[in-house]
Parts: C-alpha cells; sequence; structure tokens
C-alpha cells in the first residue's frame, strides 16, 4: 500500500521493527518508482508491541509531519502455518495485533487530522476469522455484537482468552477454531474499531475494517488468492475514498473470486 498510495500523491511513512529491512524497503521501493517524485515516503522505526517504540515513534512523526490524514494498521503475527491452530504465542499475538493497534493508535490522536472537509480515515487490517459468526460461545458473541459495546468489554473479552489459554481450556469454551489466537485479536480490533466509528461519528473521523483474504504474504507462506498488490490496490481505493462516499463502522472484504469486487458490511 506504501507504493500505491506514493503513486497517488500522498506522504507516507512506513514503518518496520527491524530498521535495516524498513531502510532497505525503502530503497527498493525508490528504485520501482521512477516515474514519480520518491521524497515523499519515509521511513520511522516502530515496534507495536513495545510501548517505548510507540512513544518514540509519535515524537518522531510529530516532529517531522505534524499532523495525520490516514493511518493504516497492518501490524499482524502469527505463529501457525495453515492448518495449524497451536495458541502457544496466544499473548504475543494479543499484544501485537490487538492492544499494539490500539495503543498506536491512541498515541496518535492528538495529531489526527478531524477539522472537516479533511476527514481523518483510520482503516484497520483486520481478517473475516475475527467475525462474530466464528465464536460459539452465545455470551461473548451478544457482548461483542451489541451496538453499544465498550472499551472495557472487549479488553475483559481478551483477558478471558488468555485465561482459557492458561488454563488449557480454550478449546471448549466457544472461541473460533481456526488460528485461534489470531482471530480473537481480530474479534478485538473489529469490535475496538466499531467503538471508534461510533464514538465519532460526525466528528470528522471515519473508521473501517478491511480484510484481505487469503493473500499470498510471509505470513501464509506464500500461499493465497490475491496477490499484495491485488490487495493494495483495493486498500488504497478504501484509504482514498472521497468524502461523499466515505462511510465508518464498516467492514471491507475483497470478494472471493473477483479482486475488484468490494463487499462492506456492518462491523
Amino acid at each position: 500500500m506504501v507504493k500505491r498510495l506514493a503513486e497517488m500523491g500522498v506522504t507516507v511513512v512506513l514503518t518496520a521493527r527491524d530498521e535495516d529491512k524498513g531502510r532497505k524497503a525503502i530503497e527498493k521501493l525508490k528504485t520501482e518508482l521512477t516515474h514519480i517524485n520518491t521524497n515523499n515516503i519515509h521511513f520511522l522505526c516502530l515496534d507495536v508491541s513495545d510501548p517505548s517504540s510507540i512513544a518514540s515513534f509519535v515524537s518522531s512523526f510529530n516532529q517531522h509531519f505534524g499532523l495525520l490524514h490516514i493511518l493504516v494498521n497492518n501490524a499482524a503475527v502469527s505463529f501457525n502455518d495453515i492448518g495449524e491452530n497451536s495458541v502457544e504465542h496466544a499473548e504475543t499475538v494479543i499484544k501485537t495485533n490487538f492492544y499494539g493497534a490500539k495503543l498506536l493508535t491512541e498515541a496518535l490522536f492528538p495529531l489526527f487530522c478531524l477539522s472537516s472537509p479533511n476527514t481523518f480515515r483510520l482503516l484497520n487490517i483486520s481478517s473475516r476469522l475475527g467475525s462474530t459468526n466464528k465464536l460459539k460461545n452465545p455470551i461473548i458473541r451478544k457482548i461483542l455484537e451489541k451496538d453499544d459495546v465498550t472499551e472495557e468489554e472487549v479488553d475483559g473479552m481478551v483477558r478471558l482468552f488468555l485465561e482459557d489459554v492458561k488454563r488449557g481450556q480454550w478449546r471448549s469454551r466457544g472461541w473460533p477454531d481456526l488460528w485461534t489466537d489470531y482471530a480473537v485479536s481480530k474479534l478485538a480490533m473489529n469490535a475496538y474499531t466499531k467503538i471508534l466509528a461510533k464514538r465519532y461519528e460526525g466528528k470528522g473521523l471515519s473508521a473501517n475494517c478491511f480484510c484481505p483474504g487469503y493473500t499470498q504474504t510471509s505470513m501464509t507462506r506464500g500461499k493465497g488468492t490475491h496477490t499484495a498488490d491485488d490487495v493494495a490496490r483495493v486498500g488504497t481505493k478504501l484509504a482514498l475514498l472521497p468524502p461523499p462516499d466515505l462511510p465508518t463502522g464498516k467492514f471491507f472484504i475483497i470478494g472471493a473470486h473477483n479482486t475488484s469486487v468490494i463487499i462492506h458490511a456492518r462491523l
């Protein structure tokens, strides 16, 4: 998406935990984008699982750029291969995929440009694995599907899952069957996005989730039905929707057999 956004003339800041890998990615992009001015592509180091790294990133971003118009939360980890379902690293998965994105979003809030007509765009990269219909626990599902679900309830759901993992009871407690820890992290992400959409409705913030589907990335070991370019094209389109077409509180999905088709539903 960094490449696609830069091609659209957006000033983009790419982040990565590994500074060397991040800078190499920037250099690669600049060699590929010879047809545009690449001075609007920047790199800052960021590890969303480390609060001190988030604080350092926000300080650097504020110093160099000041205002933020678009935030795409794409950082995520999974320690399972396709067909596997271990929860050995559940705490790390939750800490990175949910709490990391949440802490970063909250830390950047003072820099969000919320003034009309410049609606701030928050696009959280999520997954259908985190849909509430994957839950077999009716109590938790009912909580997450409430229009007025609270952050405390979402945090409570996450704590309950981690407690079930520690007690070895997670298989029998109605949690999602596939990539369970990853799915729970996305359940929490989707619910948090819904909370933000409701809280800031009409106040200059658009908060949505985007499921890229089964994409060929390192997380899927290169397997998938969509290429990263396919997904980046759609994600960029969503991030740059014109104000009259810009929704909030939506869950976007790429059509299974046609990457030009975008399906959306309420979070």
